[in-house]
């Protein structure tokens, strides 16, 4: 064959192997990835389109953008703009189904593209389709595990799918019936995380930072190891200074697991600037947790939060805190002025929001020292918290609610020291005398007597109050409440 035949015969090979449908995490796409987890979509997208014109058979380009898509989606909570990229779904698994078979992601990446679009469903209440999305995914994992049993984005997926499917509450048990098939336990999906992890230990996993979050999450919802969580985002060498979504992780955990000073710390030093998409609810957390620490700048974020975040949970909270704020500077006529606005705006989609409305349109003024001791215990800043409550009594406060509210705080209060005996005997009084109130404070005194019950090893106990917690309606928290009492019987009965 002549020299420039066989040139052109080459090049024809090559083109005909780039053009074929592939996919192939090349490293310029693993770049374009971990700028989409950084939230610096203009980069990533560059960087998308460049790997269209030098690899146009590359179809991980479609998982990639759909990353963008869900975080726009989930982090912005515009219903206009999840309206408008709903049709990129049905494109991108299109895209997707065309690729080779014989890929171990051929099926994984139309299962993530589904779980992502289940979770952005779910912010928007389409709850029916949501579950649909969960159970074809699983079913394309499950056909995908027996074909590559050694897979691991496989069991990044599968870990957290089988861990959450026992601890759905019985509100939402029609769900469950789409679910045809999924089934496991919470230790199951640990497990599975951890074989993940473990491999991410002595191989290069692309997905590392996804799994190390989901299995952080599982340990502090649903595996009740508060310590264990902290440690597993603290040593996993993540850089909260520079990438968004590390920063909100970790600052989250550490408001739930009683590390207050930590995330103010992480909030305050998170990345900024033009490069990364817009990330209001970081101003939310910075404006609650300094307000938990009565520092006196924390109305400054909340008051940005409020004002600028244009999607749709916690701004009737943010108006809430804000006008505690005006409360604690004994400011009584602006404490009115925010909860007006929190009664105006905002919907009643979360728990918090809808507790922030009752306030609201119930027009009482709440004692100083009940909100000064509950941001200080929700601080983890028990001993002063105890100091605020201790010199005052039951009868002390105006009416019942707010004398079912002390006994709670108070409970909650030695819960927090670890002085279990007078947690449980306030927990027991807010129960009897709170059970058929619309209050959350009754269902959640059981629910926090069958943790500790729990934690001391007397699961008959903690059994009895975590069913008790779900026998109670409150007004206000009960889905949250309720799933987190069919977790703690799921972890029981393990």
């Amino acid at each position: 064959m002549k020299p420039h035949l066989a040139f052109f015969f080459c090049m024809l090979s090559l083109a005909s192997s780039l053009s074929a449908k592939h996919f192939n995490y090349t490293p310029s796409a693993r770049e374009a990835y971990e700028k989409v987890l950084s939230l610096r979509f203009e980069e990533a997208q560059v960087m998308i389109d460049q790997i269209r014109q030098r690899d146009p058979g590359n179809l991980v380009v479609y998982h990639i953008e759909n990353y963008i898509d869900f975080f726009r989606i989930y982090i912005g909570e515009s219903e206009a703009e999840f309206s408008r990229l709903k049709s990129n779904r049905d494109r991108r698994l299109a895209q997707v189904a065309g690729g080779d078979p014989t890929s171990p992601y051929y099926l994984y990446v139309q299962a993530d593209i589904r779980l992502q679009w289940a979770l952005a469903r779910l912010k928007f209440g389409e709850y029916f389709n949501a579950f649909t999305e969960v159970s074809k995914a699983y079913k394309l994992l499950q056909d995908n595990q027996k074909k590559f049993p050694g897979f691991m984005p496989n069991y990044k997926d599968l870990g957290i799918l089988h861990a959450m499917v026992g601890t759905i509450p019985d509100g939402y048990k029609w769900g469950v019936k789409l679910l045809s098939g999924l089934d496991g336990t919470i230790e199951q999906g640990r497990k599975e995380l951890e074989l993940v992890l473990n491999y991410a230990e002595y191989h290069d996993f692309i997905f590392e930072s996804e799994a190390e979050a989901l299995y952080a999450f599982l340990l502090l919802h649903l595996d009740n190891q508060e310590d264990a969580a902290w440690q597993a985002t603290y040593n996993a060498g993540w850089k909260p200074r520079s990438n968004m979504l590390h920063c909100f992780v970790q600052a989250n955990i550490a408001m739930r697991t009683g590390r207050n000073d930590e995330a103010i710390q992480l909030l305050e030093q998170r990345p900024r600037g033009d490069a990364y998409l817009a990330f209001p609810y970081l101003d939310f957390m910075l404006g609650i947790a300094k307000l938990r620490r009565l520092d006196d700048d924390g109305h400054i974020y909340l008051q940005r939060y409020a004002q600028q975040f244009s999607g749709r949970n916690f701004i009737k909270e943010a108006y809430q805190k804000l006008a505690w704020h005006q409360l604690l500077q004994n400011n009584k006529t602006g404490y009115r002025r925010y909860m007006e606005a929190c009664s105006r705006r905002g919907f009643l989609v979360v728990g918090s929001d809808v507790s922030a409305q009752r306030e609201a349109e119930a027009g009482l003024v709440p004692p100083v020292d009940l909100i000064k001791a509950r941001l200080l215990f929700d601080g983890a800043y028990y001993e002063k918290a105890y100091r605020v409550l201790s010199p005052r009594s039951e009868e002390d406060f105006p009416n019942k609610r707010f004398r079912l509210e002390y006994l709670y705080r108070m409970g909650r209060i030695f819960h927090g020291m670890k002085q279990y005996p007078q947690a449980l005997h306030y927990y027991q009084l807010t129960i009897e005398r709170g059970q058929s109130s619309p209050y959350f404070f009754a269902c959640n005194a059981a629910l926090q007597a069958g943790l500790i019950y729990e934690e001391l090893g007397m699961s008959d106990r903690a059994a009895d109050f975590f069913r008790r917690c779900l026998n109670m309606s409150p007004e206000e928290y009960k889905t949250g409440l309720h799933q987190k009492a069919t977790t703690g019987l799921s972890r029981l009965r393990e």
